[in-house]
């Protein structure tokens, strides 16, 4: 663990609001002035892991298995109709604790809530993307 990680603290302390304790793996419920929707949770691995590259494979397995559980517990629990993830990995996507953790918000149909971001980058990349992504992943 990292001694100067939110999350960290949170699991050393057990100081959060729990939804799941698993080996690899933990969901817990955000500040207050943080959750954006009713039953928001966050998921992330038990050891300090920064960003999607952080974690082994097994890790990041752990963490989604139970990204999933949480998702499929807002549907059958709380009647959600849909499904949002939110994950910022690195120094540019926004994010402010560097744990990987996923954000994982139950939507219904009467909420109003739009989570999809509304501007587009302006980044420019040489050539076509999608085959440069292609020819890395064969």
């Amino acid at each position: 663990m990292d001694r100067h990680c939110v999350f960290c603290d949170l699991i050393r302390d057990d100081s959060a609001t729990w939804v799941a304790l698993e080996a690899d793996a933990v969901a817990f419920k955000p500040l207050p002035e943080d959750t954006l929707a009713p039953g928001h949770t966050l998921v992330i691995p038990r050891s300090h892991r920064e960003g999607l590259f952080g974690p082994t494979e097994l890790e990041l397995t752990a963490v989604m298995s139970l990204v999933r559980r949480v998702a499929a517990s807002m549907r059958s629990e709380l009647g959600s109709t849909g499904t949002f993830l939110l994950q910022a990995s690195g120094p540019d996507s926004g994010g402010t604790v560097p744990h990987l953790h996923f954000h994982v918000l139950p939507c219904w149909a009467d909420d109003q809530a739009s989570f999809w971001p509304e501007a587009r980058s302006a980044h420019i990349v040489e050539g076509d993307p999608y085959v440069a992504l292609h020819s890395a992943l064969g």
